[in-house]
């Protein structure tokens, strides 16, 4: 009777402590890192910019580190983020021994996430220029420009006007990979100063050496982290990066 007694107890004991165990993973929130060094330009923006994403940990319930302190690409440091996102990063901003800690973990699944100057960024590191999808050039005056809108079936896209009117710094590429999921490009004729022709692509997303990159080159400006469209589509991108949906190619 007393073993009885003593097994129906230990039963209740297990069954409670899988309750919490269950209730404190259920609890635990997924965490992003917002890398921001510069080693060239730096964009004012980029206080507004990690304040934003900040607030949208807050509204959607994952937790945001933000640093410029590249010792912190390490893997053991890496591998507790479902993203890393590089918010207008310039030049040569991680070591021969970081690069190869951020290659570790996006082939152990990692997702990255590129805003803007993500492409005015470590030049001489190939796999980097892979992983962001494209590289820099040149670019005109701030201005007004019409978005084209490729996949409006996407998470990033798909609550955006089409066409999209915007002011921003539209940015021309001198490398864009060959497997990028186009989801927004520019019209060239809409603006002055472009120089990629008809296929003139600012946002996309591919699947790269076990990770998942979206990128988009939207974002110098500070307006840009109050416009709820755009930081609607951050949030998109975000999703994908982490893991959290899959995107389906239009």
């Amino acid at each position: 009777m007393k073993k009885t007694k003593a097994a129906r107890h230990m039963k209740v004991v297990l069954t409670v402590l899988s309750l919490l165990s269950f209730t404190i993973v259920s609890l635990a929130k997924d965490k992003v890192l917002v890398f921001s060094k510069t080693a060239g330009f730096h964009h004012k923006s980029i206080d507004v910019g990690v304040k934003a994403i900040q607030d949208l940990g807050v509204k959607y319930n994952f937790d945001v580190d933000a640093t410029t302190d590249s010792t912190k690409f390490v893997y053991s440091n890496l591998k507790k983020y479902a993203a890393v996102i590089f918010l207008n990063t310039t030049g040569n901003v991680l070591n021969d021994e970081q690069q190869k800690a951020f290659e570790q973990y996006i082939r152990a699944g990692g997702g990255f996430v590129g805003i803007h100057s993500a492409t005015d960024t470590e030049y001489e590191w190939p796999w980097y220029g892979k992983l962001v999808g494209a590289y820099f050039v040149k670019h005109p005056k701030i201005q007004e420009a019409v978005l084209v809108i490729n996949d409006s079936t996407n998470i990033a896209t798909k609550h955006l006007p089409r066409p999209w009117k915007r002011t921003d710094e539209w940015y021309n590429f001198r490398y864009v990979a060959t497997d990028l999921n186009v989801l927004i490009s520019i019209d060239e004729s809409s603006y002055s100063g472009g120089s990629n022709g008809a296929n003139h692509h600012m946002a996309w997303y591919h699947n790269y050496d076990g990770g998942r990159a979206f990128y988009t080159g939207l974002g110098h400006t500070d307006e840009s982290y109050a416009d709820p469209l755009y930081l609607q589509h951050i949030w998109g991108g975000l999703q994908y990066a982490m893991g959290k949906v899959k995107m389906k190619k239009k």
